[in-house]
């Protein structure tokens, strides 16, 4: 019984998901280029299954890299991950509300520049913790976390689906991190080894 359910629930994930797929694709100059790019995540949209996942990935690339670069240095290090969440933001509004014109769709699942943005986020606190942390597990962690939020989308991230064009694409998203963020912090806080 408790397999049916599950296997219920898999399957109208999957529906949704082949929903949300555009099939149209009209480019109207190098504009619309840029914003596919940027909305894709340089192409990892277009990837065929779970392209939320793929994308959350870029952003764990883009910590894992700020990261590597930044380590000893944590104050620069949170600064750079909250300014290229912002920035990410900005241009994901823009790019998304574009690429919703282009792919002919609301909140296309090619459109992983939330994802990309949101899963930065959920790294915000990190470098607070770097004695802390040991990298790999923080890792997991995060992209676990944000993962379960922008899935599941516990109150109130559904409703800021509703904000209509690019703000909505990128606001649910954005509070998914900021979740998730909590959350490892509080995991980094109180974990009794290192994390």
């Amino acid at each position: 019984m408790a397999e049916e359910h599950e296997s219920g629930m898999v399957g109208r994930k999957f529906e949704e998901a082949q929903a949300k797929r555009a099939r149209a694709l009209s480019l109207h100059g190098p504009l619309d280029l840029l914003a596919i790019a940027i909305a894709t995540g340089l192409g990892v949209g277009f990837m065929p299954l779970a392209p939320g996942t793929f994308g959350s990935l870029v952003g764990v690339a883009i910590f894992y890299g700020l990261n590597a670069a930044l380590r000893y240095e944590p104050h620069l290090l949170q600064n750079s991950i909250l300014a290229a969440s912002v920035a990410l933001a900005i241009l994901g509004a823009w790019a998304a509300t574009r690429a919703e014109k282009v792919f002919e769709q609301k909140d296309a699942s090619q459109i992983v520049i939330d994802e990309v943005c949101g899963q930065l986020i959920s790294f915000a606190f990190v470098p607070v913790f770097a004695v802390k942390t040991s990298g790999h597990l923080t890792l997991v962690a995060g992209f676990a976390l944000f993962r379960l939020f922008d899935i599941f989308k516990p109150y109130p991230i559904r409703r800021l689906e509703a904000l209509g064009s690019g703000l909505g694409v990128m606001a649910d998203d954005i509070l998914a991190g900021i979740y998730a963020a909590i959350v490892l912090s509080l995991l980094l806080l109180f974990a009794p080894y290192p994390f």
